[in-house]
């Protein structure tokens, strides 16, 4: 397994899971594009990889604007050449936790977030992936997407599904294209979207969630398969779960 030399496009690369991810790709000798919504964020994260040596670009852009999408793809192309990775994994969650508690920008915002920006990004990229006979689409879902409760909330819930059915599509259409399709499914991952919660989880409890580091480590792996391998769907779960009936009181 080797990801030496490939070109990853990370969205959410600023924080948590992304930017993980992108210093562990970076270590192992990939070059990496860094997309996030806020410059600044993934702008450190660029400076940390090429401080150590590594090769990285920064894009500050909304995942669900398509002109900014593909200008980020065509700037990506122009400086590597290529593209063999694209990591969805930018997106957000909301406050509310109901239907009816829900406003309909948070909706909109979770949906942008979450699902149309991941398919812009697949959209714009997956044609030089097709030309060159291979590469990876991996995004990353929540057991949110699995399981209903208010640890997720109603519309977060509902997208990370979506997300998991994007992805069985993707492997549907782009069978024996030598391009895979590929879903990392989490369950609780200490990132910063917890502190965002209505009801934020305890210290205690965060210690017993999957880490950043565990989430990027898997994700490697799954990128760095050997073009005859796909992982299509790989669950990870904190050992210790938290009970939902403990958010009951959530918004």
């Amino acid at each position: 397994m080797s990801v030496q030399d490939k070109v990853c496009i990370i969205t959410g690369g600023g924080s948590g899971i992304g930017r993980s991810a992108a210093l562990m790709l970076a270590q192992q000798g990939a070059k990496i594009a860094l997309v996030g919504r806020t410059a600044s964020k993934v702008e450190v994260v660029r400076d940390e990889i090429t401080a150590s040596g590594g090769e990285a670009i920064a894009f500050g852009l909304n995942v669900a604007d398509i002109d900014r999408v593909r200008d980020m793809t065509k700037q990506t192309l122009d400086t590597y050449g290529r593209i063999d990775v694209l990591v969805n994994n930018a997106g957000h969650s909301s406050q509310h936790r109901r239907i009816l508690t829900t406003p309909p920008e948070e909706i909109r915002a979770v949906i942008d977030s979450n699902l149309v920006g991941m398919m812009y990004c697949t959209q714009a990229t997956l044609p030089t992936m097709l030309e060159a006979g291979e590469g990876t689409v991996l995004n990353v879902a929540s057991m949110a997407g699995v399981s209903t409760s208010y640890l997720g909330g109603m519309i977060y819930s509902t997208v990370k599904a979506a997300v998991i059915h994007f992805t069985k599509f993707l492997t549907f259409e782009l069978h024996n294209t030598g391009v895979r399709a590929s879903v990392l499914i989490p369950g609780e991952v200490d990132t910063p979207i917890m502190d965002n919660r209505p009801i934020p989880p305890s210290a205690e409890d965060r210690t017993t969630m999957i880490g950043v580091e565990e989430c990027a480590e898997a994700l490697v792996m799954m990128v760095g398969l050997p073009k005859r391998s796909t992982i299509t769907e790989l669950i990870m779960k904190p050992t210790m779960m938290r009970a939902a009936s403990e958010t009951a009181d959530f918004p």
